[in-house]
């Protein structure tokens, strides 16, 4: 591709053009924020600070890692990208990492199980036991994504016995959506050099109070989720209306605060313990 071929880049809270003939919106509206989605989410969180991170369960589960000034080139299978450029302020770098299946498990347990009707019952499902029962469920139902990255990886269910009922495998399930994420953030931390005490999490399966449970339990940080979980669609609104000259980013810190946390309840020798089961299973998907 010729250069004059690609877009001119532009502060991700430049001045992009104005809105013409599009429904809803007024002719002439100004376009004043781009952001992707995962780094629309973790500025949604108001993760402005080198070492702020941030989880979005969706279909699949996506962290977000701010490096600050350094872009940091992982060795590990992460993505090195772009967080944000805003005017008078140099570029905000992160490190990412995805999982491709994470809610799409909990689909799958209600459509092609049917363990149950709607996917909010997992919880309740999977609180009936007081663990998996030795059960564990890699999601690997289209491959493994970062940090392993094999395509040909296929979902595995094992440790099951005839006492395994459908509570385990649901509590596998939410098991294996927090494990998942303790890869990514440790390969972060380590590549980043960065200590960190919280991660702010955001999308549907937040809702969840026994996977944030795990989740703090399983990562031995504080997980905080806030106000409005929605934070992708909240942080484009910002970054634009940062660009309009609405508000600063002072002010931005105080629109989306924090609903609820969970503290980790476990030491580190149990967290050592679950995590080499977990490393045991995955290896067997390939």
């Amino acid at each position: 591709l010729k250069r004059e071929m690609l877009p001119q880049i532009e502060d991700s809270n430049g001045d992009f053009g104005k809105t013409k003939g599009i429904s809803g919106l007024a002719d002439g509206t100004p376009i004043t924020g781009v952001l992707g989605d995962q780094q629309a989410a973790l500025f949604g969180q108001s993760g402005f600070q080198k070492g702020d991170a941030k989880i979005t369960f969706g279909t699949g589960s996506f962290l977000l890692f701010n490096t600050g000034k350094n872009i940091i080139f992982s060795k590990k299978g992460l993505l090195s990208t772009v967080a944000w450029k805003l005017k008078g302020q140099p570029l905000t770098y992160a490190l990412e990492g995805g999982a491709f299946v994470c809610g799409a498990a909990v689909q799958w347990l209600r459509d092609g199980l049917e363990f149950f009707e709607e996917s909010a019952d997992v919880e309740a499902l999977a609180r009936t036991v007081e663990d998996a029962g030795g059960v564990e469920f890699v999601l690997a139902l289209s491959g493994l994504g970062a940090p392993y990255w094999k395509p040909e990886a296929r979902g595995m269910l094992s440790g099951i016995t005839r006492g395994t009922k459908k509570a385990h495998i649901a509590r596998a399930t939410l098991e294996a959506m927090a494990l998942q994420n303790v890869d990514l953030l440790e390969i972060m931390k380590q590549e980043a050099k960065v200590k960190m005490n919280r991660v702010r999490v955001d999308g549907g399966a937040s809702e969840n109070n026994l996977l944030m449970e795990l989740q703090a339990d399983y990562m031995g940080l504080t997980v905080e989720i806030p106000q409005n979980v929605e934070t992708t669609s909240a942080g484009a609104a910002m970054v634009a209306g940062l660009g309009a000259g609405i508000w600063t980013v002072e002010e931005l810190k105080k629109i989306n605060p924090l609903r609820k946390s969970f503290a980790p309840h476990i030491n580190a020798a149990k967290r050592k313990e679950r995590l080499a089961r977990w490393h045991s299973a995955v290896k067997k998907t390939w």
